[in-house]
């Protein structure tokens, strides 16, 4: 019995602890109060549709209680009461559901010369945050003091923005003219790459076209003895050959793939079309992509759907958005106009075209196999596909693609959360999670385009605007 009440008494003390750590979270600036619309310790949400984020169907006339950063009551509205002490807020006709989660998102942008990428900061941080990403992981940085030093920013409440997972600098091989990666032609300089950024605050780790086996394999070792994953867009490196090595996520899907190039030599990237006809040759139901998904799915390596950058370069799409244009700066602006252009001057039936139909088809075959799929925008190419705004696109093509909308919404919440290791404090909606959830003026369950109606984004149950935060960006991407 005396272990038992010191045990209780040591719990107790943990949870005031933590509910004392919340209520001292540094106080927000000027530049972040400007976007917050609540900060009450107490928030109650009224009679709104509750879209949990486990694919599980809606749940109508709900009552959502959040208590200091957490949500600690939800049910129907007529059996759960709202505190006498807290800020009610009508959802009639609307919908709660988690903050997205999303692991291929950017702080740099293509300046339009070649291969040199600057970055935007607090622009892109304030888009992601409007369009209701909570979380979100680098997937690549050019810029990586830079990505640390905005995480610190925002977890001190200087800047508003989403919470930030830093992946280090890419882990590249020499034969690209990227000069803002590093050449790592060695397993001691893959081993030592990861020791440096992780020492410096980096959460992840990305290799990129050109690495070797070695240098992949020693920094995936590397990474693990921290706890850290590695993530990759390969090109020199097969998709079999890096989960062999244990990697942890593949970017991009079979688009990336060179498993089936013809005449593919080892450690080598076989640049232009052969490795599409290739797949495209072979069919997503045929035994050889088959046999690719279930090694996957047997090593668990997840694969992060990007389909929103890879509509920008595919013809006969639906035009780039107006939203997503008015926040370009002019110059940008016209540039990637002239670049969408050229793209819809392709014929209909081009590799492209057929390649993005049959990414869709993989990735749909991959969950079936029991595959992980997690989501993200990858603002780049030529820029048209932009922070925030293509999170949003991003889960309207998965429903495009062949998923229901809640499944596309679960991809861009749990699956997210599943793959940080983070679902027991978000990516989905239960009593005693995180508050970082959304109110849209809809029901995203039936038209995932409701989305787009977004209202509120609560993050560690602080609530701010979505508008004002979209609109403090009008016409700075790409300046």
């Amino acid at each position: 019995m005396r272990i038992a009440r010191l045990l209780t008494t040591a719990t107790l003390s943990l949870t005031a602890a933590a509910t004392f750590v919340r209520a001292q979270a540094p106080a927000p600036s000027a530049a972040v109060r400007r976007y917050i619309t609540s900060d009450a310790p107490v928030t109650a949400i009224t009679h709104v549709r509750v879209i949990d984020g486990t694919g599980a169907a809606p749940r109508e006339d709900q009552t959502v209680v959040i208590t200091r950063g957490r949500i600690s009551a939800m049910g129907p509205s007529n059996s759960t009461s709202a505190p006498e002490d807290a800020k009610i807020i009508d959802g009639t006709g609307k919908s709660v559901m988690p903050g997205l989660v999303m692991l291929h998102e950017h702080l740099f942008y293509p300046s339009g010369q070649g291969s040199i990428w600057h970055e935007e900061g607090g622009s892109a941080l304030r888009l992601y945050l409007g369009a209701g990403v909570t979380t979100m992981r680098t997937g690549g940085s050019m810029h990586p003091i830079a990505d640390l030093n905005l995480k610190k920013y925002i977890e001190a409440g200087k800047i508003p923005g989403p919470k930030v997972d830093v992946t280090g600098p890419y882990i590249n091989g020499a034969g690209m003219d990227a000069p803002q990666m590093p050449e790592l032609t060695t397993a001691d300089e893959g081993r030592a790459l990861v020791r440096e950024w992780a020492d410096k605050g980096a959460t992840s780790f990305k290799a990129y076209m050109f690495v070797s086996r070695e240098v992949l394999g020693a920094a995936i070792v590397e990474a693990h003895t921290r706890g850290l994953k590695v993530t990759g867009h390969l090109c020199s490196v097969t998709f079999r050959e890096a989960a062999a090595l244990g990697i942890d996520n593949l970017e991009h899907g079979l688009t990336a793939s060179t498993d089936f190039a013809p005449g593919k030599k080892a450690d080598t990237c076989p640049l232009g079309d052969g490795p599409t006809a290739a797949n495209e040759a072979l069919g997503v139901e045929g035994d050889s992509i088959t046999s690719l998904i279930a090694e996957l799915v047997k090593r668990k390596v997840a694969i992060t759907s990007t389909l929103a950058v890879f509509e920008t370069l595919t013809p006969g799409r639906p035009p780039i958005t107006e939203a997503t244009l008015a926040a370009m700066a002019p110059h940008t602006r016209e540039y990637v106009m002239t670049r969408r252009n050229a793209v819809d001057q392709m014929p209909p039936a081009s590799a492209r075209a057929k390649m993005f139909a049959m990414e869709m088809q993989f990735e749909r075959a991959f969950v079936r196999a029991g595959g992980l799929l997690v989501a993200g925008t990858d603002p780049t190419a030529y820029g048209a596909a932009i922070a925030g705004y293509g999170d949003w696109r991003q889960l309207e093509l998965l429903v495009e693609a062949g998923f229901s909308p809640l499944e596309a919404i679960s991809i861009a919440t749990k699956n997210g959360a599943t793959y940080l290791g983070r679902l027991n404090q978000v990516g989905t909606l239960a009593t005693g999670k995180v508050a970082d959830l959304l109110l849209v003026n809809g029901d995203p369950a039936a038209n995932i385009s409701d989305i787009a109606k977004l209202e509120t984004v609560f993050k560690d149950g602080v609530a701010f605007d979505s508008a004002k935060l979209l609109a403090s960006a009008k016409g700075l991407i790409g300046m």
